[in-house]
């Protein structure tokens, strides 16, 4: 199959930088996963789960990916900061900190990359709401797997864990941000898509 097939069949940001290499997807794949690491130090510090830059990193690069490039760049962050980088939100690192309150939202990560990625190979991410909706859908993967994870990890370090209590620490405080980071997305990316279908 050509490159030229390729790229018609995942249509997605990336896809327009130049010709589909393996070498290509490598190296968007890494860009992806650095980019995830950077936004991760971008931190106001809260307990147990710290606001980020991460969750805009994550969706942005499965929006720009697609589906499969996307969450290898996630198993790839999440990968290598089990491995010991400091990757992680403030420099954080280890499986110790994957097994704690914030490792689901961190496998979240994975999943949610998938499906923007996949919206977007259908051409979502080429409108304003299209765009919102595929970040919001994103988002509520994240927080799917990672509310209950939260919810176990807080009991077993004696916290409460009822569902007030795992929604006021993992959910609540992070909704006006989610919200502006869908709307920032849904101003970008169709902007994008339109400067480079002019240069094409």
């Amino acid at each position: 199959m050509s490159n030229i097939t390729l790229a018609a069949s995942r249509p997605v940001l990336a896809d327009r930088i130049g010709s589909r290499t393996l070498a290509t997807d490598v190296a968007l794949i890494a860009a992806g996963a650095a980019l995830t690491a950077g936004a991760a130090q971008i931190v106001i510090p809260m307990w147990p789960v710290p606001i980020t830059g991460q969750t805009f990193a994550v969706l942005f690069v499965g929006a720009t990916l697609g589906s499969l490039r996307g969450a290898l760049s996630m198993l790839l962050y999440v990968g290598l900061g089990v491995a010991g980088l400091p990757v992680f939100a403030e420099g954080g690192a280890g499986l110790a900190k994957l097994a704690g309150p914030t490792g689901g939202y961190m496998i979240g990560f994975v999943l949610a990359a998938a499906l923007v990625g996949w919206l977007a190979q259908k051409q979502w991410d080429r409108k304003v709401l299209g765009t919102i909706g595929a970040f919001l859908a994103g988002t509520a993967v994240i927080y799917a797997v990672g509310l209950p994870w939260l919810s176990v990890a807080l009991g077993q370090l004696g916290y409460p864990n009822d569902l007030t209590a795992t929604l006021q620490a993992g959910l609540y405080p992070f909704i006006p941000g989610d919200l502006i980071k869908a709307l920032a997305a849904g101003g970008l990316l169709p902007l994008v898509w339109k400067l480079t279908s002019r240069t094409k």
